[in-house]
């Protein structure tokens, strides 16, 4: 368990060392938060039977090394099934696809964390579920999330509705149910609305029909028919709501811009969303999933608190401590009560096989 408590402890530790205004401000502190991101992939990307779908993922690297080139499309979710059929080509190992997944999703993840004002601390907010839980347990998903950040981060720095659609156009090849965050931008979006709202609207349409069409029976099948369920999909939901809720009444506190302000209220009001529609959902998995595209609120809200409300220097630092504490926590009772955890321990590299 000691890396995963390393993976977490060093961005917590930098965390409460911030200061208000001087994000990564220190001599040679963006040299270590990209040590600190390359490690992470590595830790990530080398894992070996770290999950619970570990044979699951060995069964699609089969599957593409007897697969003609033609058929891949065949495979599934086109952008990892070609990483797949180009990897079995390469080595019959299954590291080479989770290295090049974790690298899409710590370059999401650390292009997002470096947009907020405290990147430290949105880094030690994210570790405990989305790092460890999700990209070393949901491979395609975790790649699809990473990627949507980083049409998230687009969307805020330069205001770009088209390069957040295309982010999520890219993370829905490794992932199909990524094309329902789509519409979002469009919600989001108050000049031009209408324009905006007919053109993502076409994207969405063609993105269905490209990648989710076929898969669809499939899926209610899955979700609906067998009424899936996932333990703990409650917790994971209502991890999402509370940050929601509070971004919705103190939004105006919040670093942010009024077109991104706007982004994270649509976001805040479907994962607030979520928890009636777990109760009526026949299938709990479903609507967990969902919530997965979702954590980026987490991030968000959690390491911009201390900035929000504390007023103070002293306020602002306790601050920044209780939520270093509250994702320690997360940590603690995952590892310790999760029933998956199991298959997480202990850790094993490919690095360190003899």
């Amino acid at each position: 368990m000691l890396p995963y408590w390393l993976m977490f402890g060093i961005p917590a530790f930098a965390a409460l060392f911030e200061r208000r205004g001087k994000a990564l401000d220190y001599p040679g502190e963006r040299w270590l938060f990209f040590i600190a991101g390359l490690a992470i992939c590595l830790l990530v990307g080398l894992r070996n039977d770290v999950g619970a779908d570990w044979p699951a993922y060995l069964g699609h690297l089969v599957r593409a090394s007897l697969t003609v080139f033609m058929d891949v499309p065949k495979l599934g979710d086109p952008g990892y099934a070609l990483l797949n059929w180009i990897s079995a080509r390469v080595d019959p190992e299954v590291w080479l696809v989770n290295l090049v997944c974790a690298g899409l999703f710590s370059w999401g993840l650390f292009s997002f964390a470096l947009a907020q004002p405290r990147p430290w601390l949105a880094l030690a907010v994210a570790i405990p579920y989305l790092v460890i839980v999700v990209a070393m347990g949901y491979t395609r998903q975790g790649v699809a999330i990473g990627l949507a950040m980083r049409g998230l981060v687009a969307f805020g720095r330069d205001r770009s509705n088209l390069k957040f659609v295309v982010w999520v156009l890219i993370a829905a090849t490794f992932h199909k149910s990524a094309v329902l965050l789509i519409p979002i931008s469009a919600l989001a979006e108050n000049r031009g609305r209408v324009w905006t709202m007919l053109w993502v609207g076409c994207a969405a349409i063609l993105a269905y029909f490209a990648l989710l069409q076929d898969s669809v029976d499939k899926l209610m099948y899955i979700y609906v028919d067998r009424e899936y369920d996932s333990g703990g999909a409650a917790i994971r939901v209502i991890m999402n709501a509370i940050p929601a809720t509070l971004f919705i009444f103190f939004r105006k506190r919040f670093l942010l811009s009024p077109h991104e302000r706007q982004l994270w209220l649509i976001m805040a009001l479907i994962a607030i969303a979520l928890v009636p529609a777990l109760v009526i959902s026949p299938s709990s998995t479903a609507v967990d999933r969902m919530g997965l595209y979702l954590i980026p609120i987490q991030i968000m809200v959690l390491s911009q608190i201390p900035g929000s409300f504390g007023r103070s220097e002293r306020s602002y630092r306790f601050m920044g401590l209780l939520v270093v504490l509250y994702s320690a926590f997360v940590q603690y009772v995952w590892f310790n009560f999760g029933s998956h955890a199991i298959y997480w321990l202990p850790y094993q590299n490919y690095l360190l096989q003899g």
